[in-house]
């Protein structure tokens, strides 16, 4: 009988999702609003430690909502760590603004020196003589990588110094914990995702977390095609088709429910594997999304990668550094080496909330 395949980080769910999702088709809100959506949101603006909390068709949709509401284009720049998934940058790369990649310290996050340096150079103002001095338009994104949070307060402090906004991708970091406070709770809005292989999912779907009651009001209408309170179909600006399903957040509502336990299990996982292995630098308060190696070489790294495969067993290398991603090639980077580095040697394990002491020594075996 030929063994399943031990996958990096498959969905963790069952009968309770199954139960959730019967009780929401049955209600009759089958449609992309009902009363699961509005509980989901609730439920999640409790456990962000904000106000407000709109749910959406993924993380990339929340984080593209946030870049309609600041209205980013040509004129802006948008700060970001190298070592991210390039959904992070996406939207802002389709809305023609200029990107600047930030390298990582040993975390994994991004280095807050490097982020000072960018923000120095950048905040001058515009000193061409045929147009008027104005202060630079600066995003600052956050990223929560591997469900470990990056140093909000230090980002905090630096946004504020140079006038810069500051939103929080906190996709992978639902759960988490930075000096007490929860993943989300920095910057004016930051975003969840909730896709097949986070720590909880909704099979794909993601939220936007803000304290702002504004911002949320303004991305759950656009995230509704922009629609104007007329009893026919009027509108004022063009929206998107974002919003997250009433059936989808019934299984985000099971999950949530399971939260506790997920983040008991991965914890588990990462000791596990903390026993045989160098990991990278843990940071207090992290989910253990994913637990990342740190090999001896890239050939060592690659060798593993090839002997997992043969044993049908998922792992990767970590993020490809967006700034060696052919697609921002002469992108402006503050450092890299680091997170050059991080690529060559680190190894995604799997870190399903769900894996059996018969899929740990299957992993054993190969390691």
């Amino acid at each position: 009988m030929r063994r399943s395949r031990i996958f990096l980080s498959p969905p963790f769910v069952g009968p309770e999702e199954r139960r959730a999702v019967e009780k929401a088709f049955d209600s009759g809100y089958v449609a992309p609003c009902g009363p699961m959506v509005d509980e989901f949101e609730r439920r999640l603006a409790k456990l962000s430690g904000r106000q407000h909390a709109v749910v959406v068709s993924g993380g990339t949709a929340a984080i593209d909502l946030l870049m309609a509401e600041f209205g980013v284009d040509s004129s802006w720049t948008v700060l970001a760590p190298t070592l991210t998934f390039i959904a992070t940058v996406g939207p802002a790369w389709h809305r023609g603004a200029k990107l600047v990649f930030i390298d990582s310290d040993a975390t994994g996050n991004m280095d807050v020196s490097l982020l000072s340096r960018a923000l120095a150079d950048l905040a001058r103002p515009n000193r061409s003589p045929t147009q008027t001095r104005r202060r630079p338009r600066l995003l600052v994104l956050g990223v929560d990588l591997y469900g470990r949070c990056c140093d909000y307060d230090a980002i905090a402090a630096l946004c504020e110094q140079y006038g810069a906004v500051y939103v929080n991708d906190s996709a992978e970091a639902v759960g988490a914990r930075y000096k007490g406070r929860p993943a989300g709770s920095a910057g004016i809005a930051a975003v969840y995702s909730f896709n097949g292989n986070k720590i909880i999912t909704t099979s794909g779907g993601g939220a936007i977390v803000t304290d702002d009651a504004g911002i949320a009001a303004r991305a759950r209408k656009r995230s509704q095609q922009s629609r104007e309170p007329f009893p026919w179909y009027q509108h004022e600006e063009v929206g998107y088709n974002y919003r997250l399903s009433n059936l989808l957040a019934a299984v985000g509502l099971a999950q949530l429910k399971k939260l506790k336990g997920i983040l008991a299990k991965r914890r588990a996982h990462a000791e596990r594997y903390r026993e045989v292995l160098d990991l990278l630098p843990e940071v207090e308060g992290e989910n253990h999304w994913l637990s990342v190696a740190l090999t001896d070489s890239e050939k060592a790294r690659d060798r593993l990668l090839t002997r997992f495969a043969k044993a049908d067993i998922e792992a990767r290398p970590v993020w490809k550094p967006l700034h060696l991603q052919p697609v921002f090639r002469g992108s402006r980077t503050y450092g890299g080496e680091v997170a050059e580095t991080l690529f060559a040697l680190g190894l995604c394990l799997p870190s399903g909330t769900g894996l059996t002491d018969a899929d740990f020594r299957r992993i054993f075996k190969v390691l």
